[in-house]
């Protein structure tokens, strides 16, 4: 089982977004990298030249931010946390180590 998985609140704790609070989008785990909404956007600029392109322009593109500068945001106590594992009969739960409580996986 991962730390972060798709779905979850996460805050940016390094980089340009620092401080920022958005939700997982994709995850990336070979590369351990994470795309998070609204968050590491850059400016590309496309000609209009190229085949296949009817206008160029400016586009945002959202590149992933590394696992290493997101932490998950428990939605217990709404405080961000490291997440700890705690094993059970059948399966291995994901805990907040502030408040202890079990992090339930959100379906999206």
């Amino acid at each position: 089982m991962q730390k972060i998985i798709l779905g979850d609140n996460v805050m940016v704790v390094l980089g340009k977004d620092h401080g920022k609070t958005a939700k997982v989008t994709r995850v990336v785990p070979k590369e351990k990298k994470v795309f998070v909404e609204g968050v590491n956007i850059y400016k590309r600029h496309i000609s209009g030249k190229k085949q296949g392109v009817n206008e160029g322009g400016i586009l945002d593109i959202q590149k992933p931010v590394d696992l290493s500068n997101v932490m998950l945001v428990c939605p217990n106590c709404k405080r961000p946390t490291r997440v700890g594992f705690k094993l059970s009969a059948k399966e291995k739960l994901r805990i907040c180590r502030k408040c202890g409580k079990e992090i339930k996986v959100v379906k999206s």
